[in-house]
């Protein structure tokens, strides 16, 4: 068994793909015990707007086997946007990772805390054994560190403030804006709050469960409004600013829609439309509307670019901590293996001790002086520890130099090996 990651990401896969081979959070307990039962000895699935990883105890192939069948795909048709990557890369991958040194947005916070849910979900449905749960609090631990000691995560533009700016660039001021909410989930209440402080004309979340748009409602203040996400199709018309963000895996707001709610709308006025979910709530359709300007996540990787390179040098400084780190758990990893020899080794000579032990309580029985028995126990127990070594090398050629040598690190005995 092998710890591996499968995965894609906005570097290595189109919007089209990463969508289709996404895993919804109310789907992903059933795919990652359906993982660890079928494919894999230990699993943990990560699925955000920009990736998908799966961290595995297992064989690679097995599982991108069942990631395409699972997702009605050919195998053949998703390797090329894959990343398979072995032991020590994926701890070091692991780590950057959760130190947002992968993310689209360099230094982002959220990763931290979705890659701890991913492992929690695993966690229930059985999916985290021995090695995950070691790679995931090692993995914590590490980002917990690097984060507040290279400064990595400082003045980040997060997607919620770059959300923003996009508005004003293609709408104007904010608080001349009526703005809807499709979703009340953890991204669109960030993107909510920062809209929220520019005091918009009106403020509005729709979502499937309406008892979550009212508590988002409350949190937001500013006279926010719920509604169910049922009542879409009758007040898409009403909105210059739409961002949805749902777990669906169907889109929510469909090109007849937008087309409808545009002719319903005032000639001039353009609506702006930003979908940030993975798969899209919004048919892509949608954007040849007159009058629609929509944008997907991965039209925002150009906008939270910016101050990247500002952060370079925190960036440096965080790769530099997580390399030492992987060092530190790769040793530890290394050592955990070595432990059933170790155990082995030490019941090898308390046999030894026993025998000689027992040899030396008869002898003493039968009335031998104890100065003789003590004479017989050390030869006997200094016999029987060097029997295997000295066999080992009288045994050795030119092609066993690696055990002499080893032999004679063990017992300290590398000058007499020169002579």
């Amino acid at each position: 068994m092998k710890l591996t990651v499968i995965g894609f990401n906005h570097q290595t896969a189109p919007l089209t793909i990463r969508e289709q081979l996404a895993f919804p959070a109310d789907a992903l307990p059933e795919a990652v015990h359906d993982l660890s039962v079928n494919a894999a000895a230990e699993a943990v699935i990560l699925s955000t707007c920009n990736r998908t990883e799966l961290y595995c105890v297992g064989d690679a192939d097995a599982v991108i086997g069942w990631l395409a069948d699972y997702r009605g795909m050919a195998a053949e048709d998703i390797r090329p946007y894959l990343y398979v990557l072995g032991c020590s890369e994926t701890i070091r991958h692991a780590f950057r990772v959760a130190c947002g040194l992968d993310s689209m947005v360099l230094g982002e916070p959220q990763i931290f805390g979705q890659m701890k849910e991913a492992v929690s979900v695993a966690r229930a449905q059985g999916g985290v054994g021995t090695w995950l749960n070691a790679l995931f609090q090692r993995t914590f631990q590490a980002a917990k560190e690097v984060r507040s000691l290279s400064g990595v995560g400082d003045n980040v533009v997060s997607m919620a403030s770059a959300a923003v700016r996009m508005a004003e660039q293609e709408l104007g001021d904010i608080g001349s804006l009526n703005v809807l909410f499709v979703g009340a989930g953890e991204m669109n209440e960030s993107v909510a709050n920062y809209f929220a402080a520019k005091q918009p004309k009106t403020l509005t979340v729709a979502n499937r469960t309406l008892t979550r748009a009212v508590a988002l409602c409350t949190r937001l203040g500013n006279g926010a409004q719920a509604v169910p996400l049922d009542a879409l199709p009758e007040i898409l018309h009403r909105y210059d600013a739409v961002i949805s963000c749902t777990g669906s895996e169907m889109p929510v707001i469909t090109a007849a829609m937008v087309r409808n709610a545009a002719e319903r709308r005032s000639g001039s006025l353009k609506t702006f439309m930003l979908d940030l979910a993975v798969p899209r709530d919004i048919e892509a359709e949608a954007a040849e509307v007159p009058g629609v300007l929509l944008y997907t996540v991965d039209d925002m990787a150009e906008r939270v670019a910016q101050g990247r390179d500002a952060r370079m040098s925190a960036a440096a400084r965080a790769e530099a901590m997580v390399q030492e780190k992987v060092g530190e758990f790769v040793a530890w990893q290394q050592s955990r293996q070595r432990v059933p020899l170790i155990c082995a080794l030490r019941d090898e000579g308390e046999r030894a001790r026993r025998q000689v032990l027992d040899s030396a309580m008869r002898q003493l029985a039968k009335g031998t002086p104890p100065e003789e028995v003590l004479e017989r126990l050390s030869v006997q127990l200094t016999n029987k520890l060097l029997h295997s070594p000295t066999r080992a090398l009288n045994k050795a050629d030119a092609r066993d130099a690696h055990v002499v040598s080893a032999l004679a690190q063990v017992f300290h005995l590398q000058n007499q090996t020169r002579h």
